[in-house]
């Protein structure tokens, strides 16, 4: 469609012999190729191009239609070579239509006015009110979000961020749309000042307004039957159909809303999956779950969070309104009617159950149950660190990750075991100690904040975190010791084991799916505010720069860690020391698999097999059992565990061996 032409006389009567109407043929151009043949009962306006349409188009079934323009009204728009579009009901209007698109039964698309499809529509996430409102736009991260939404203390920061989405949203607004190559537009109703990628499939949507669907070849979105959505962006390789209502939502890549969903002034980034419930202003990170029709997620910031049925919580105290929010940490989960008021902060890896009616903060309890007891609140820390479950979703969450290309928005990590989750356990060990030493050994329950702990709890998680620590620390210095192989002597190893990078040491944070040293991104604030870095996409390479540099910040961290708990230095340390740490880590990664190992039998258990074998005896039960969940001998994720134990025993020995041929 590079070369036009005007209509000769010859095409302008046959145009009107197919029932084809124009007040002006001057204003319409075609393509050399263009014959007139497939165009049939079309009322042109404005100003109009053509392409060819030669091919014959080819639906479900193997229905045969020809390409070509049928029984429609088309003002001001440009349509590709072999598109097929057919009853347009009321009108098309504004649109550049892309090769081989098919738009049939449809019966309004059209720009309205100037627009930028969707960019820069304020989302009041969190709070209702309006207090953390940001502009979304359409290659917005997790991570830029969360900097957006948790830095409104430096003003600099926020209002650089928001001129430079307005610059982008001026920059990409039109009083046209776009409909990209092989989009399939079937059986709409409404579709206004929308922008549409190549091979977006939207079949039975009712009503789409002012938005962007930035489907591509390689991540097509699907958009389905009587979705209504206003004010959006939806991201590449999203699935959003039956009867979903969105108004003013982000959704990430590889995100699935379906069964009646309702979101306003919501974000959901990477894989978030919602069904039948309810969203009110969330900050939706990564792998957000919620699959329950009576399930209400509002004002809260959750990321890997699986909500089970029922799970709500109360962003205000009818007083000033809907102003208070919440943060579950990634990892977490809420049981059936669990229930949380706002504000509270859970910790990582969170096992919620019950209703918890104060406001609460186990941020230094990670891997615990937050569990209520006759209206209070009681925290087993650490106990999920030996739940088979946890390290379940562990290794589930990359195996889901639904993104499709190689342009990711959100950089994920998905360790369990990291400078975010380990400081958490060294602080939540700590305070553990500190209310043993101050109650004394024979108090039966401490207080820590408004909740309990009972004294076996207290004890176990003060070993469970002492556990997971030591398997922290082993994990980064045996990954670096396997990295020196070469080294003949003490010294040349630790020449070897020297950080690459001096940045890494201090506090930690979690930006919604990425892992970081806070001090780098401090850093990236600061170029923000001092204009150092001068685009959105700047931020979000920069952002990426410091995902891929994670295994480097970590070593300077858990070196550092390592240094401070066993009062040894790098420079002092011996063959002798590096092979006790190793010993430890055995310990440590063997006693957590084996605890798994038996955590994992209790779904194999006699009480587990109820209401299996409904009708036959107990062998009945047990056959049918076996035949439904198979044996536990022969469960894929006993024997990894297994493998694991193996796997790492023999690491560590492989590791000590080497060690021991070193000199000191």
């Amino acid at each position: 469609m590079l070369s036009f032409r005007k209509l000769n006389n010859q095409e302008i009567a046959i145009l009107t012999n197919q029932s084809c109407k124009c007040e002006n043929w001057e204003n319409i151009l075609v393509s050399k190729m263009f014959i007139p043949e497939h165009i049939i009962n079309v009322t042109f306006s404005g100003k109009v191009k053509l392409g060819f349409f030669q091919v014959k188009v080819e639906f479900p079934g193997g229905v045969k239609k020809q390409s070509g323009i049928y029984n429609s009204v088309i003002h001001n728009c440009e349509i590709g070579d072999n598109s097929y579009i057919s009853n347009v009901k009321n009108y098309m209007a504004n649109y550049i239509i892309g090769k081989n698109v098919i738009i049939e039964n449809t019966e309004l698309i059209t720009v309205s006015e100037k627009t930028s499809f969707g960019n820069e529509i304020k989302i009041d996430v969190l709070d209702e009110t309006g207090g953390r409102q940001i502009p979304i736009y359409n290659n917005l991260s997790s991570h830029t979000a969360y900097i957006f939404t948790f830095y409104r203390h430096r003003p600099e920061l926020v209002s650089t961020l928001e001129k430079l989405i307005g610059k982008y949203s001026v920059e990409n607004s039109s009083t046209t749309g776009k409909i990209g190559d092989n989009a399939k537009i079937i059986n709409c109703k409404q579709i206004i000042n929308t922008a549409i990628g190549n091979n977006a499939e939207i079949t039975g949507a009712s009503r789409l307004n002012n938005g962007s669907i930035n489907s591509t070849l390689e991540a097509p979105v699907i958009i389905g039957d009587n979705v209504v959505a206003d004010n959006f962006i939806i991201s590449s390789g999203s699935k959003v159909t039956d009867s979903v209502i969105l108004t003013n939502c982000f959704i990430g890549q590889g995100c699935i809303l379906s069964k009646h969903y309702s979101a306003i002034h919501s974000l959901f980034f990477a894989n978030c999956q919602g069904f039948n419930g309810e969203a009110c202003s969330i900050f939706a990170g990564p792998f957000t779950v919620t699959h329950h029709k009576s399930t209400l997620l509002i004002a809260g910031m959750f990321s890997f969070l699986n909500a089970g049925s029922g799970s709500n919580q109360s962003n205000h105290m009818y007083k000033l309104g809907p102003i208070h929010h919440g943060v579950v940490e990634r990892g977490s989960k809420t049981t059936s009617d669990s229930y949380l008021l706002w504000p509270s902060r859970i910790g990582a890896f969170t096992l919620v159950m019950g209703r918890h009616y104060k406001n609460s903060d186990t941020t230094d309890m990670p891997f615990s149950y937050f569990i209520e007891n006759k209206d209070e609140s009681w925290l087993a820390p650490a106990i999920n660190l030996r739940s088979v479950g946890t390290i379940r979703d562990a290794l589930k969450w990359p195996k889901r990750d639904k993104r499709k290309g190689s342009d990711f928005l959100d950089s994920i990590n998905y360790n369990l075991l990291s400078p975010y989750t380990i400081k958490g356990m060294v602080n939540g060990q700590q305070i553990l100690k500190e209310l043993k030493n101050i109650s004394g050994e024979f108090t039966k329950t401490y207080t820590w904040g408004t909740t309990f702990i009972k004294k076996n709890s207290l004890e176990r998680g003060i070993r469970l975190y002492e556990m997971a620590i030591t398997k922290f620390i082993g994990n980064s210095i045996i990954s670096r010791i396997n990295k020196c192989k070469s080294c003949k002597s003490i010294e040349e190893l630790k020449d070897c084991l020297i950080p690459k990078k001096t940045a890494g040491t201090g506090e930690w944070i979690d930006l919604a799916g990425l892992i970081a040293p806070k001090n780098e991104i401090e850093k990236l604030i600061t170029d923000i505010e001092n204009k150092n870095v001068k685009t959105l996409m700047e931020i979000e390479e920069s952002i990426k720069h410091i995902h891929l540099n994670y295994y480097d910040y970590e070593w300077v961290w858990a070196l550092d860690l390592f240094e401070k708990r066993y009062k040894i230095k790098l420079k002092d340390i011996t063959t002798g020391d590096l092979i006790n740490m190793v010993h430890r880590w055995i310990g440590s990664v063997v006693g957590l698999d084996e605890m798994l190992y038996e955590d994992a039998k209790k779904e194999f258990a006699l009480s587990s097999m109820t209401g299996f074998g409904i009708d036959g005896d107990h062998e009945i039960k047990k056959q049918d059992f076996e035949k439904v969940r198979g044996t536990f001998e022969k469960n894929k994720f006993v024997h990894e565990i297994l493998d694991h134990i193996r796997r790492k025993t023999e690491l560590g020995q492989s590791t000590i061996k080497m060690l021991q041929k070193i000199k000191d």
